[in-house]
């Protein structure tokens, strides 16, 4: 059996591409297994991946014998285990400011714009839906980024906020966002987009991306 850590994602899920793309700025080689959140009503719902995630959602992730759901408490267990290259600055305070852009997104953004929401919206309304929550949260990030942003969303290093900001582009494109409106927030997410860990984090490189469902 392997001794990799098991990440089980689902290759357009925002939460799970957060960890893959910590996993591969950590360097931590890792195995995969596809839940596929719309197959068989669900794959995350059948009784034995709940098992695993109660909560039926991914990621879950397993590594040193735990087994771990929510990706900022995962993000945060392999910082705090795999320091080297930090995901957190040093400065309390920007620490602080890393977990205030990341969670605008975990907490403020992706939650109220995810399936299981879009699904009980309805398809007539699901865009127009998904389109105001993006817009309405990128609005306010743009203006916070123009007191944190370096190069990045907190200065010139890659940070947590960065693996939260970029998967978000994804679901603002297919929900007609116009990113024209957020120039800080398309500047962070092309630098970062040309570093190998978010390229192979991306959805169209993972083994169960499927093209049809772009």
């Amino acid at each position: 059996m392997s001794s990799k850590p098991l990440l089980y994602s689902y290759f357009r899920s925002s939460c799970a591409w957060r960890v893959r793309i910590a996993l591969n700025l950590k360097g931590i080689e890792y195995d995969q297994a596809a839940v596929h959140l719309m197959k068989d009503g669900g794959q995350q719902n059948s009784e034995e991946y709940k098992q695993k995630n109660p909560m039926a959602q991914v990621p879950t992730l397993m590594i040193d014998g735990h087994k771990l759901t929510q990706s900022m408490a995962i993000m945060e267990y392999l910082e705090e285990t795999r320091p080297d290259p930090p995901l957190l600055p040093k400065d309390p305070a920007a620490r602080a400011k890393v977990r205030m852009i990341a969670e605008t997104v975990n907490a403020g953004i992706q939650p109220i714009q995810n399936l299981s929401v879009l699904q009980k919206v309805g398809d007539e309304r699901k865009m127009e839906w998904g389109h105001y929550w993006i817009d309405r949260g990128f609005t306010a990030l743009e203006t916070a980024l123009s007191e944190t942003a370096g190069k990045y969303c907190v200065g010139d290093q890659v940070t947590m906020a960065d693996l939260c900001l970029v998967p978000q582009l994804y679901n603002a494109t297919r929900n007609k966002v116009n990113m024209d409106k957020f120039p800080r927030i398309s500047a962070i997410i092309k630098g970062c987009s040309e570093l190998e860990s978010f390229k192979a984090a991306h959805p169209f490189s993972q083994p169960d991306y499927i093209k049809e469902e772009t």
